[in-house]
């Protein structure tokens, strides 16, 4: 049985100004060299289409029950997984596990932990390679402190050079399923996910390929796996 891609409404303003211009294109050959062109630029227009079908794509995911699991919220690659103080939302030392995704990747975000959103907002910044380390602290990003039962989770979605913004669709005080839809960066991108250090225990490693809601990150310390 042939299943259809499930994309995101969030193309459609895209989609719109792709055949926005083929519209004027086909106003400016109407009125100056004629319709022989038209081919070619219909053409590239159902090209332009097609990516940004496969670029929002949206699939289902299967996310693991297991009770101890933290979950990738992204697609892609692991940067790095590095120590440091988080000050603003965790007030401890932290881990935090960086995920790179590229154009190819699907770019709906997922929550990696269950629990409740303390804070949701988007902070302004440059736009220099996310797979650059400096990019977490200066590029533009969507941020959630989502706080769970055992641990809580910072959540940063940070554009590069490419991307030119990151949503998220929870709000302030509303909870989220581990492995639910929490936003989407538009066009590559890297997502940052900061623990508190004591709570867990990494389970991957720069280099590795990981998928949202599927992939499992590392798990909480001191409670079983049932």
């Amino acid at each position: 049985m042939i299943r259809i891609m499930q994309v995101r409404p969030e193309m459609m303003p895209f989609a719109l100004i792709v055949w926005g211009l083929w519209l004027l294109v086909l106003l400016a050959l109407w009125w100056t060299v004629g319709l022989r062109p038209l081919p070619v630029w219909t053409g590239i227009c159902v090209f332009l289409t097609a990516f940004l079908c496969f670029f929002f794509r949206d699939p289902d995911r299967k996310t693991p029950e297991t009770a101890d699991a933290i979950i990738s919220g992204a697609d892609g690659i692991i940067l790095g997984v590095q120590t440091l103080r988080e000050d603003q939302f965790l007030k401890t030392d932290a881990i935090c596990i960086s995920v790179f995704l590229s154009l190819w990747d699907v770019h709906v975000t997922r929550a990696p932990i269950t629990g409740v959103i303390r804070e949701a907002a988007y902070v302004p910044g440059k736009a220099i390679p996310a797979y650059k380390e400096t990019s977490s602290q200066v590029n533009r990003y969507s941020l959630m402190f989502i706080e769970g039962e055992r641990t809580s989770c910072l959540v940063k979605q940070i554009v590069g050079i490419a991307a030119r913004r990151a949503i998220h669709w929870p709000e302030e005080g509303q909870g989220v399923e581990k492995g639910e839809r929490i936003g989407m960066m538009k066009f590559g991108s890297r997502l940052d996910l900061t623990f508190p250090r004591k709570d867990i225990t990494v389970l991957v490693e720069k280099g590795q390929r990981v998928k949202a809601g599927e992939t499992v990150i590392a798990r909480l310390t001191g409670i079983s796996a049932q």
